[in-house]
């Protein structure tokens, strides 16, 4: 069952061939533990793909990565620091990817002059499991003594017989 509750992480990196990989596992972890098992794959796929194009690209190797989780959706923001890296140049076929594969994306520009890509997933409903009646156990069940017979003028407490119900409330 998804959580409800918002999650966050953030994550400083180095970007380096070797560091993609492990970048891409540690988000798996994180949305394993966040109970988010079907968003591992495209979450994982997206953002080893922006980690590699800021390695090839870039000349500040440095990089930001936040995964926000609201109980609908998560999004997966990559920052980089290279002034120079023009993402609608440089990384255009990995922002197609991107515009293809999530729920939704965009670049912005920061006021140092840096760039963040995010994408967001939405969480879908993971496949439901038929629900199985469990058979009685005789041993749990209770017997109940069945009610004894009483007229109807007595349950409604309508008899005025001398020494019936209502002379002994009084």
């Amino acid at each position: 069952m998804k959580t409800a509750a918002p999650c966050y992480y953030h994550l400083d990196v180095e970007v380096s061939p070797e560091r993609v990989g492990q970048v891409g596992r540690i988000l798996a972890a994180h949305l394993r533990f966040w109970d988010l098992e079907n968003l591992v794959e495209p979450v994982r796929g997206g953002a080893e793909m922006l980690l590699r194009a800021i390695d090839e690209h870039a000349t500040d190797k440095n990089a930001s990565i936040e995964m926000w989780w609201n109980g609908q959706h998560l999004i997966t923001a990559i920052g980089e620091n290279d002034r120079a890296l023009r993402p609608d140049r440089q990384m255009r076929g990995c922002l197609e990817h991107l515009a293809a594969s999530s729920d939704g994306w965009g670049c912005c520009a920061t006021e140092n002059g840096s760039k963040v890509i995010w994408f967001s997933q939405r969480a879908r409903a993971g496949e439901r499991v038929p629900l199985v009646p469990a058979a009685p156990d005789p041993r749990e069940s209770e017997g109940l003594a069945l009610p004894r017979e009483l007229s109807v003028a007595t349950l409604t407490g309508r008899v005025r017989s001398p020494g019936g119900l209502l002379e002994e409330a009084r």
